[in-house]
């Protein structure tokens, strides 16, 4: 006999709304970011440097960033509950992922806020 845990009926549905969610604002940001670059007269380095200072163009690349992270997250979190079964190593690759993911989204933030 197959013994059935009750989860709710929303079990999983906040982690597949972020999925998609976030592909979306990423690939707004795609469309959004190859209209600006396609109608820029030439790309040089002062263009480059003009395009980066609008603060529409750096808020909305943090919020890319920010929903890559979490779609990125998503993934990776439900992955290691999938196949990695040992519960020390999968929080082990849990904290591992965290940090990394911290890590670079800080940097992101640091490189984008420095030019």
């Amino acid at each position: 006999m197959v013994k059935r845990e009750v989860v709710g009926a929303h079990y999983g549905l906040r982690d597949w709304l972020a999925q998609r969610v976030t592909a979306v604002v990423m690939a707004v940001y795609t469309v959004l970011l190859l209209v600006v670059l396609t109608s820029q007269p030439q790309l040089d380095y002062e263009h480059w440097k003009a395009l980066w200072a609008l603060p529409v163009m750096r808020y909305s690349t943090v919020l890319c960033l920010f929903s890559l992270l979490v779609h990125v997250w998503v993934g990776m979190r439900n992955i290691f509950m999938d196949y990695i079964k040992p519960t020390g190593l999968r929080l082990t690759l849990y904290a591992g992922v965290i940090l990394a993911l911290v890590w670079y989204g800080a940097w992101s933030v640091q490189i984008l806020w420095n030019t």
